[in-house]
């Protein structure tokens, strides 16, 4: 039998419900998403432009940047807009959209992440062998995987979700559309599909976290035969990596790892992943970083120059 469907349009409750609270969560989510799009474009540019940025690490995080700033649009604009809005809806397919863009552009995340990890691994491990084993035609490739795992990862969500009834209420306990609160408005047991989402969200998350943490042990142990300077220096570019892993992957881990609920902490844990968390990106990669922030003040400095000419 298909599914039974009499949803056309759900309704959002929101991160909070008085409406004074929301006006200022809008007045302090609005600058955030901005410098979340400034700051990673900055980045994406920087890359693309500076001659001094081509080795595949700045390669990788140019794509990194440029995720973020999908993966944050494919929530924030609609949750800021609704801040503002007495009735917060958005259609069924819709919200089908949202969770599939969602979860593809923070798979392709995590994968780029476990990229990055297996970049510094040979850069740190297998010197010698960096240039040959991290060709462009490589780069290119691990990227374009990143990608295509992504997008595997997420047409599997919408296809477990798809296939069930939605008979009514219509009332998404949440501030964005995501699998946990869709699941219980289906008229019908979803243990099974929270199995699969289990595994394929929550223990794929777990296992990525794990393989990263386990690369930059092995990268940190090797670091012992390198000299001071060089310690220093994978150490500072390690040291960012790992910083923005912990931040994307401990709350992510926090809410597919456990049993949903409708605790407001779920969802502010939510916005640490969706909003604050793609702002910091870019400023832990360019604070810890000599050679970008170097590119951006040159960058820059051009810019200067020329207007004023």
């Amino acid at each position: 039998m298909g599914s039974v469907n009499n949803v056309t349009e759900l309704i959002i409750t929101g991160l909070f419900r008085d409406p004074d609270v929301q006006k200022v969560c809008f007045v302090l989510f609005l600058p955030v998403y901005l410098a979340t799009v400034l700051g990673n474009g900055l980045i994406v540019v920087t890359v693309n432009i500076s001659k001094s940025l081509r080795s595949p690490m700045y390669f990788f995080l140019s794509y990194l940047s440029l995720v973020e700033i999908c993966y944050s649009s494919t929530v924030v604009p609609k949750f800021i807009s609704d801040l503002l809005a007495k009735v917060k809806t958005i259609s069924f397919k819709g919200c089908l959209a949202q969770i599939f863009f969602f979860h593809f552009f923070g798979v392709t995340e995590i994968l780029l992440l476990t990229v990055m990890a297996y970049d510094r691994y040979v850069a740190i491990c297998k010197p010698l062998y960096y240039t040959t084993i991290m060709s462009r035609t490589v780069c290119h490739h691990l990227v374009a995987g990143s990608w295509v795992g992504g997008f595997f990862h997420s047409i599997i969500q919408i296809f477990i979700t798809i296939p069930l009834p939605f008979c009514g209420p219509n009332v998404i306990d949440h501030y964005f559309c995501d699998l946990h609160p869709l699941f219980k408005l289906a008229c019908t047991d979803t243990f099974v599909v929270g199995v699969i989402m289990f595994v394929n969200s929550g223990l794929f998350s777990v296992f990525s976290f794990l393989f990263l943490v386990s690369s930059y042990v092995v990268i940190l142990f090797n670091l012992r035969n390198h000299s001071a300077e060089g310690r220093r220096k994978a150490l500072s570019t390690c040291a960012s990596h790992i910083m923005v892993v912990v931040l994307f992957f401990g709350p992510a881990i926090f809410l597919y790892l456990r049993p949903a609920s409708t605790y407001t902490e779920d969802k502010l844990v939510a916005v640490f992943y969706t909003v604050i968390t793609p702002m910091l990106n870019p400023i832990i990669y360019t604070l810890r970083n000599a050679e970008v922030k170097n590119a951006v003040k040159k960058l820059w400095g051009k810019k200067a120059s020329s207007s004023l000419e």
